[in-house]
């Protein structure tokens, strides 16, 4: 993967890539965690310009969620969507309505050349809505 997107092999790269791949929209603190275990003196620097360039590179892809830290996640390109948990944060995969990327349509494009649209569904999960059920 990481030739095929022109860049160089590395051990960190591998390592993080492994670890995005492994746990799907993790911070980089869980990132970093992850790298250590097979790289323990890996630094924060070496992890973050691993992240860069593989988003860059469009191998991994960051989201932000409001009042959440950066997130990666492995599944790049298809312009899926999330739904994101208002009590405990967790994060689901989750693919547009109709067909192929229709929010890629906007009602009016102001003369932009869109590529990507980000959706967030907000609610709670199946488990914090059991736990609210009385």
């Amino acid at each position: 993967m990481l030739r095929g997107a022109a860049l160089r092999v590395t051990r960190p790269r591998l390592a993080v890539l492994s670890a995005v791949h492994a746990h799907p929209h993790a911070d980089t603190d869980t990132i970093i965690a992850a790298v250590r275990r097979d790289l323990p003196k890996v630094s924060h620097q070496a992890v973050y310009d691993s992240l860069h360039a593989l988003t860059a590179a469009g191998l991994v892809r960051r989201i932000q969620p409001s009042g959440s830290v950066a997130r990666y996640e492995s599944r790049t390109g298809d312009n899926h969507h999330h739904l994101v948990c208002r009590s405990c944060g967790a994060i689901a995969d989750v693919d547009c309505a109709v067909g192929e990327a229709p929010c890629l349509t906007a009602s009016d494009d102001r003369g932009f050349s869109i590529d990507e649209a980000e959706v967030i569904y907000w609610g709670l999960c199946p488990d914090c809505s059991a736990d609210r059920s009385p």
